[in-house]
């Protein structure tokens, strides 16, 4: 069955930087697009960054635009996500999918919790 693993974050202070990955498996990953939501306390998951299956393409909200680089390895099943001077704005749950606009499967990973605070 289809199943993500997000891993890497944590606490960090405003400015810094994370780098999360997330290892799929159980669909066509290398040729999927993939993509990363965040969820904040309260508040709806958000799409924060896409990447097309060859990598030609990517996407990201204008949030993060300037700030996180989404990347993908296929020989590995993964997808990444750089995040560099991270705000508190940035703090909440992050997960992965597939998918380049919305998310192809209903079924989601535990994530990874980042927080930025001082």
């Amino acid at each position: 069955q289809v199943q993500f693993v997000e891993s890497g974050g944590g606490l960090v202070q405003p400015g810094g930087s994370l780098r999360l990955s997330c290892a799929a498996s159980g669909f066509a990953f290398s040729y999927s697009a993939m993509s990363w939501y965040r969820q904040a306390p309260g508040k709806e998951r958000e799409l924060v960054a896409a990447i097309r299956s060859r990598s030609i393409n990517t996407n990201y909200a204008d949030s993060v635009k300037g700030r996180f680089t989404i990347s993908r390895d296929n020989a590995k099943n993964t997808v990444y996500l750089q995040m560099n001077d991270l705000k508190p704005e940035d703090t909440g749950v992050y997960y992965c999918n597939s998918g380049f606009i919305q998310p192809s499967y209903e079924h989601w990973g535990q994530g990874t919790q980042v927080t930025v605070s001082s």
